[in-house]
């Protein structure tokens, strides 16, 4: 299922302001190599800039998707989560900041990190458990919600946020069809 929709949001006296568009695929995965190879897909139409924030409970995937990612930018090596360092970089087509925020308690700790050179520099941001710091984060993203239905299979719900991120689902949408 796709569908645009636009957020609105009120503004002073009753004006509304037509806000930032959102489109939304929700894709099955019925295991891991299917949830890596939609990862390549993303990482193969990854630009400079792009920010990807992940969700999903503890071994739904996060990680595994994310590797898809670096396989999409070239990058051969393993990605291990980066929950004790935070912050890992890969090396490809561009630079994979992958990042984990599972190991901290609140927003001001990730406010803290100075995370803006990631998020607004050259390469790509893969952020586990973004939903712990979202207020930080561009407007325009890539949420990417991983949810465990069985011991292999995952719900994916891709939700693009703005213009940029509406066109890179379009053509991963063509990609995975």
């Amino acid at each position: 299922m796709v569908r645009v929709r636009y957020i609105h949001r009120p503004v002073k006296a009753g004006i509304i302001l037509v806000n930032n568009p959102v489109k939304d695929l929700n894709i099955i995965s019925h295991n891991s190599d299917d949830t890596i190879s939609l990862g390549r897909k993303i990482g193969e139409l990854a630009m400079s800039g792009d920010v990807f924030l992940l969700s999903g409970i503890l071994g739904a995937g996060k990680t595994c998707l994310t590797q898809g990612i670096a396989y999409g930018l070239g990058i051969n090596e393993y990605t291990l989560s980066p929950s004790f360092v935070l912050v890992r970089e890969l090396y490809g087509r561009l630079t994979l900041y992958h990042m984990d925020l599972y190991r901290l308690e609140n927003i001001q700790e990730i406010a803290e990190l100075g995370l803006d050179d990631y998020l607004y520099g050259r390469g790509i941001c893969a952020i586990e458990w973004a939903n712990r710091g979202m207020p930080l984060f561009p407007e325009e993203h890539l949420s990417i919600e991983i949810v465990y239905k069985g011991d292999t299979e995952r719900q994916i719900i891709f939700k693009a946020h703005g213009q940029r991120y509406i066109e890179l689902l379009e053509k991963f949408e063509n990609r995975t069809e």
